[in-house]
């Protein structure tokens, strides 16, 4: 064998290409940000206009008249604190607005029309007040789908809606046909007297007096904003005439 083939293998050996260093392990991946998710927002249909010749009624034994005493009532914001009436209507000219509850759709229809037309309100120095038998937190859930700018109050226990003269005592075929929509008026109430608010309104002006009302239990007809408007335009005497009390 030639003595030259060790020496050969030896520089074949020297000129081997150095081994790759190991590639860096690829940095890892931020986890992706999920979108918020946006809680949907109530189901609404479209309320009907009242006809001009039945606003400002009342049906036989519903409500209280014009010309009486706005009453008093302890019940809770959204927050579950609780609020006096009569310290909202001290504060100004007030529409308290009474309504089935936030399972409703054409109440949710009312509460959007509402708080689209609070600069008209504003103008009109009146503050919307809306009452039903929802308990608080569902109460907070209505004024937070629509962020209305005026007080959602919650009266589980019929305190305001008895002093208002407002209620309707759903019976047991109304009650399984509204459970069967999915409306649970126990769950929305945290109460089971199966009692709502008859949808109704009620102008309160600056001296607590009742200037204007009207209740219909034929839920789906509803004043308007702009009917409520003609009607205070229309007052002989202005709501905020006399001295807040």
């Amino acid at each position: 064998m030639s003595k030259s083939f060790p020496l050969l293998l030896l520089l074949a050996a020297c000129h081997q290409a150095p081994t790759p260093a190991a590639a860096p392990a690829p940095a890892e991946a931020e986890p992706a940000q999920a979108a918020p998710v946006e809680a949907p927002l109530p189901r609404q249909k479209a309320t009907t206009a009242t006809d001009e010749a039945q606003l400002g009624t009342l049906p036989e034994g519903v409500g209280v008249a014009v010309g009486q005493a706005a009453p008093d009532a302890t019940v809770s914001d959204a927050e579950g604190r609780p609020v006096a009436l009569a310290d909202l209507m001290a504060e100004g000219p007030t529409l308290l607005v009474f309504y089935r509850g936030g399972w409703c759709p054409y109440c949710n229809h009312q509460m959007h029309e509402l708080t689209q037309a609070w600069d008209g309100f504003q103008a009109r120095g009146i503050t919307p007040v809306a009452i039903s038998v929802d308990r608080a937190d569902e109460s907070a859930k209505t004024r937070a789908s629509w962020e209305i700018p005026f007080p959602v109050l919650s009266d589980p226990d019929l305190v305001a809606h008895t002093a208002w003269n407002v209620l309707n005592h759903v019976d047991d075929e109304t009650y399984q046909w509204l459970t069967g929509l999915g409306h649970d008026l126990e769950e929305a109430s945290g109460r089971d007297h199966h009692t709502i608010g008859v949808p109704s309104m009620f102008l309160v002006d600056a001296d607590g007096t009742v200037r204007w009302a009207h209740a219909d239990p034929a839920y789906k007809v509803r004043p308007t904003p702009e009917q409520v408007f003609a009607i205070v335009d229309g007052l002989a005497e202005p709501l905020a005439q006399t001295e807040a009390r």
